[in-house]
């Protein structure tokens, strides 16, 4: 175990509902980052989305690869957990983002980070969802690292 949801909470400022990202399991700065999220019933979002049949929503899944791209940003960065108080990542953009297959109830959904660019504050990443090492859905991100 890298980072554990302790550890991320001190990075990361979202909290329960919204907090997507359970443990990192692997990270090389600069590099790539691997977490995942286990993906419960007992989520508040299924009682809508759908009832009888619940599939954990395509926006909740690149929520969740932006989130891990965060922390993979931050601790390239090499932040104290003081300093990353003081700081919160932006999305500037989310682009060519694909749904390749449901995600439901009992999944381990694996983010795959991966950084295509860093200028300063600015981030281009990678994203992968995975479910049993078969893709589930990917996308672009672009984001900055600003004060709060």
């Amino acid at each position: 175990m890298i980072m554990d949801v302790i550890e991320i909470q001190q990075i990361l400022p979202h909290r329960y509902p919204f907090l997507l990202v359970d443990r990192v399991t692997d990270i090389v700065n600069d590099e790539m980052l691997i977490a995942y999220k286990n993906v419960s019933i007992s989520e508040n979002i299924f009682q809508g989305h759908f009832p009888g049949h619940p599939i954990y929503p395509g926006v909740m899944i690149l929520e969740g690869m932006a989130q891990a791209g965060g922390l993979l940003a931050f601790k390239s960065m090499d932040m104290s957990p003081e300093d990353a108080a003081k700081k919160v990542v932006y999305f500037m953009s989310i682009d060519k983002a694909k749904f390749r297959s449901p995600v439901k109830p009992g999944d381990k959904l694996e983010y795959r980070i991966s950084v295509i660019k860093n200028k300063g504050p600015i981030w281009v990443l990678k994203g992968e969802a995975y479910v049993d090492d078969k893709i589930v859905s990917e996308a672009e991100l672009k984001a900055m690292i600003v004060d709060k």
